[in-house]
């Protein structure tokens, strides 16, 4: 017999295709899809366990296009040389040394927290980039451990690059083929997989012509860096004499299911091939602030019709903080108080559901029958009328100041009351502290 859930008792926002505002809306869930979305007295509850959402928000859980779950033992670290002076200093100071001390055991606690922190901000989807040259075997395992536990859907890859040798070269490409492989027997809705590369300027053109191979052999989508910095370009040209987009197009990477993270530093050229190949743009503002490398030309890409959604790079797990500085981003950069308001909810509510849903047997990101049961509820109280012609607004400037109070992925509820469920976060940090110190140590 199905199980059947009832969230009702607050206002349902849909999201999806004609986002919709329900007062005393309610959301029926059976397994993990959503069956019927409509206002309470239309929707049955009988048969249904009950759960009241006390007046607040009831809206699809919220999804990271671009993430480094490892990225947590780099808070507080401290580097004992003068501090990088560009980006490339940054990733050979820091990064890259954090990331190749890394063990199995910290792969998997450092995934722990920036869950527990998503998903307590109402992320339910988080699609990760992962690098451990020093443990890359079962690296990914690792992290779709923590995530099973935390209860969030993941989509994994691992971060092939030539920069720590052709042995690690080799294991990095063997990871990301048995966790693709494994994936696809295992046909788990709550996980998924890409075939992850660092940048063009770590990737020989072996390397890239190798990788693109398997990645097609297996359908797979690809999920890597482009263009985040200005060297990314000169280092493609003077290596390849082409543009970093281009390169990527001519070994057949680009593609529906490919993410590009960041692209800022790029020519029209490769706007068109990425506009013409369908390919997903992924913008991470506040990382590219704090590396100071630019800031991606999103209202160009949006535009021209280019698919871009929203990322945090690891620097929060909160999407609705990354949204917020995304358009206040555009405003600056752009000297317009017109520019990035709607744009930053697109990239966000729209189209990061439309890449997440390239990745998983069914769509998610939206309170629609057949959707995937990601439902969160938010404790916001409007003091403003709340309907669908000002829903972006409420988002913008109301619901990041109010806290998430229930969390549901794939129609199991993960986090209420603030506490996730079935994980001691107190326990958690305290390992994470002692792994870290001795990472650092390593360091």
């Amino acid at each position: 017999m199905s199980a059947e859930t009832l969230i009702s008792g607050g206002t349902v926002v849909t999201l999806g295709e004609n986002p919709k505002v329900i007062e005393d809306g309610a959301v029926r869930v059976r397994d993990n899809l959503i069956v019927q979305v409509g206002r309470r007295g239309d929707v049955s509850a009988d048969g249904c366990k009950r759960i009241d959402a006390g007046g607040g928000v009831i809206m699809p859980g919220m999804i990271n296009a671009h993430n480094h779950f490892y990225s947590t033992f780099a808070c507080g670290i401290a580097l004992k040389e003068d501090p990088p002076t560009n980006f490339v200093e940054i990733l050979q100071r820091l990064w890259w040394r954090l990331d190749k001390v890394l063990t199995l055991e910290d792969v998997y606690v450092s995934s722990l927290t920036p869950l527990c922190r998503g998903l307590r901000s109402g992320t339910t989807t988080v699609i990760d980039h992962h690098a451990s040259p020093g443990a890359v075997r079962g690296s990914l395992d690792a992290i779709a451990r923590a995530a099973g536990e935390v209860g969030v859907r993941t989509c994994l890859c691992y971060e092939l690059s030539d920069r720590d040798g052709p042995e690690i070269m080799q294991e990095g490409l063997d990871e990301n083929e048995a966790f693709l492989k494994a994936h696809r027997a295992s046909g788990d809705p709550m996980l998924s997989a890409a075939f992850g590369l660092h940048a063009s300027m770590t990737l020989s053109q072996e390397t890239l012509e190798r990788a693109a191979e398997v990645g097609r052999a297996l359908q797979a989508g690809f999920h890597v860096h482009v263009a985040e910095s200005k060297f990314d370009q000169k280092d493609s040209l003077g290596k390849y004499g082409k543009r970093v987009v281009h390169r990527l197009a001519d070994v057949e990477m680009l593609g529906s299911r490919t993410i590009c993270a960041h692209c800022i530093h790029l020519k029209e050229s490769e706007y068109e091939a990425l506009l013409d190949s369908g390919t997903n743009v992924v913008h991470n503002p506040q990382s590219n602030m704090n590396n100071a490398v630019g800031a991606a030309a999103v209202l160009q890409m949006l535009s021209m019709g280019i698919q871009v959604g929203l990322g945090t790079d690891a620097m929060t797990a909160n999407m609705l903080d990354e949204m917020r500085v995304a358009h206040l981003l555009q405003k600056h950069v752009t000297a317009d108080p017109r520019a990035g308001f709607v744009e930053a909810c697109q990239m966000l509510f729209e189209n990061n559901r439309r890449i997440a849903s390239k990745f998983f047997s069914k769509p998610l990101g939206a309170l629609a029958p057949d959707h995937l049961a990601d439902i969160i509820v938010v404790d916001y109280d409007p003091v403003t009328p709340l309907h669908a012609n000002n829903l972006w607004g409420h988002m913008m400037f109301g619901l990041p100041t109010a806290s998430v109070s229930l969390a549901m992925v794939n129609g199991a509820v993960r986090m209420e009351n603030g506490r996730v469920l079935g994980v001691d976060e107190a326990e958690v940090a305290g390992k994470s502290r002692e792994l870290a110190a001795k990472a650092w140590e390593r360091f």
